[in-house]
């Protein structure tokens, strides 16, 4: 690994701590010619999955615009990074545990749309307008429908769950 200040081989890691619930480490390391410190991260490898696309297409999986999809749906809510990368490590772990190498976008789309609406129905909604591609405001609407809909059975079985405690 190359200090990041000096360009130097010459590193030795000094600390190791796996994150993520063991999906990933975290290596403090050291520069021997600079004394500089740094961070490195560490992840499996998931080049095999190939994503299936709408018109046919095969792309390989990106974390990255996994990730991406979730941080723009809840850009200016107070939702916690930590929350949206845990989502995303849990996601990528259903990708990754399928036997079949292939997935299909809109298996993924699903599955992150099944997670927004559980963290956040504003950045749920705001996924779902891009992802079902609402050709109108009638669309959205049915949409909202059926998230208020389901936000008001929650409630009620909260409360009745709390009068039988």
């Amino acid at each position: 690994m190359k200090c990041p200040s000096c360009r130097s081989n010459k590193t030795k890691v000094i600390d190791s701590r796996s994150i993520e619930g063991g999906s990933a480490i975290r290596r403090r390391r050291l520069c021997e010619k600079c004394g500089t410190r740094f961070t490195t991260f560490e992840r499996r490898g998931i080049y095999q999955v190939a994503v299936i696309k709408k018109d046919g297409r095969k792309v390989p999986y990106s974390r990255e615009k996994l990730a991406l999809g979730f941080y723009k749906a809840c850009s200016k809510r107070d939702v916690p990074s930590e929350v949206i990368e845990k989502s995303v490590n849990e996601i990528e772990e259903e990708i990754t545990s399928c036997p079949e190498l292939e997935i299909k976008a809109s298996a993924i789309g699903d599955m992150v749309m099944k997670k927004l609406r559980q963290i956040d129905e504003v950045a749920y909604m705001r996924f779902a307008s891009v992802y079902k591609r609402f050709d109108d405001l009638s669309e959205f609407e049915k949409e909202l429908g059926q998230l208020m809909n389901s936000s008001e059975e929650n409630e009620k079985e909260d409360k009745e769950m709390e009068r039988s405690d």
